[in-house]
């Protein structure tokens, strides 16, 4: 992966909802707001602007670096001049939206769903992307962008949270998480995790194969036992930590330097480790992994709605969709946008049988995500307020 994905992440460190449609009448006019009446039905003149809030890396312009510039190209084609604001955090970018200042967000699976159940977001019409139907199959229609059947916005990039590991501490490659949970004491203050809440789900997904009597079917829908035990064993592994990570080039530099020997990471950090010269490796172990597959999604204040949809479609299109995806360091959605990369393969894109041993970040909620009615599970208030017990 590139130096200048690095810089770009450097710069920052439920279900059911009633949604307003973009117009009353069913045309995307100068104006977001309307009756809840389903998505729009067909364009009208796009506004000349858009407010774009995304992650750092996902809108560039070439401000930043001259050769990095995706921006340009749909302003040309559109007319629509692109103004974005980047956020470093999901509940960011979720009080950011609160504002009504944005037409277009990035949003990740841990803060999809609270924006569809806000009524932050709107149900998107995909009949009116043509380049909808290029997004991988498995991409689409899942629980963080589908709600009864209801497309809430455009599958964007994806990625495992994978295991790294030191090629000489571990010569042999490691083929279970057992090394950061069960087995971590063995290499007691040289293990790294993922500094967020979400990362509770990653336990979820050990003890769903170690301990099948809790009967865990999904990391992100834990009733108080299945949680209580995911906890507990993150409890376990706290005195083995060395760093718990959000900006990953603490992780780069504790992998560089040796004080870490096995982790969660992501594909991009193995690239650039790989590009240093540094002894390491990923493996997505054998009980699968948690992951991230991020969706452009709409707001139901948007002023500029068709210059909005004018950059879900743009954004999904091969070429810039294989631009944008690069530059962060992740697998693309568009199934065509491998004919402008040459790194595809080290991020298995497209790949469906490895993209269903991931379980992308879904926001839990008190209604189970796995269709239990008997139980409440814990929501993501919940994982919050235990993730703080966890690591303090």
């Amino acid at each position: 992966m590139r130096k200048n994905t690095l810089t770009a992440f450097a710069a920052v460190g439920l279900a059911t909802a009633v949604i307003a449609a973009l117009t009353g009448c069913g045309t995307a006019g100068s104006g977001g707001g309307g009756a809840a009446s389903g998505p729009i039905e067909k364009l009208g003149k796009t506004e000349g602007a858009v407010k774009i809030l995304a992650w750092p890396g996902y809108v560039e312009d070439g401000s930043n670096d001259p050769n990095v510039d995706w921006v340009s190209d749909f302003t040309k084609a559109t007319g629509c001049k692109v103004e974005a604001k980047t956020f470093g955090t999901s509940d960011e970018a979720l009080n950011l939206m609160k504002t009504g200042d944005y037409d277009v967000v990035s949003a990740s699976g841990d803060a999809s769903l609270r924006l569809i159940a806000s009524g932050d977001v709107v149900e998107v019409n995909t009949k009116l992307l043509k380049n909808y139907d290029g997004i991988f199959p498995f991409l689409k229609d899942r629980a963080w962008n589908t709600v009864d059947g209801k497309h809430y916005g455009v599958p964007h990039g994806y990625g495992a949270n994978l295991l790294m590991y030191n090629t000489e501490t571990f010569p042999t490659a490691p083929t279970s998480w057992d090394v950061v949970f069960d087995k971590a004491s063995e290499r007691k203050g040289k293990i790294t995790a993922y500094d967020s809440p979400i990362y509770i789900a990653d336990a979820a997904v050990y003890l769903m194969a170690h301990k099948p009597e809790l009967k865990i079917t999904n990391p992100y829908a834990l009733d108080q036992k299945q949680f209580d035990a995911a906890v507990d064993l993150l409890k376990e592994q706290r005195p083995n930590i060395s760093e718990y990570w959000g900006d990953y080039l603490k992780e780069v530099q504790s992998f560089q330097s040796g004080d870490s020997v096995a982790g969660t990471t992501w594909q991009v950090i193995q690239n650039t480790l790989e590009g240093e010269g540094a002894k390491t490796a990923v493996v997505l172990p054998s009980e699968g992994a948690t992951g991230w597959s991020d969706t452009w999604m709409i707001s139901s204040k948007a002023k500029n709605p068709n210059c909005a949809y004018a950059w879900l479609d743009y954004i999904s299109s091969p070429k810039a969709n294989a631009q944008a995806t690069a530059f962060f360091g992740e697998a693309p959605s568009s199934e065509k946008a491998c004919d402008y990369r040459d790194d595809c393969a080290s991020y298995h894109a497209g790949d469906a049988d490895y993209a269903k041993k991931i379980w992308y970040w879904t926001t839990p909620i008190a209604k189970c995500l796995d269709g239990r009615t008997d139980v409440k599970c814990i929501d993501y208030a919940g994982w919050t307020t235990a993730w703080q017990q966890i690591r303090n």
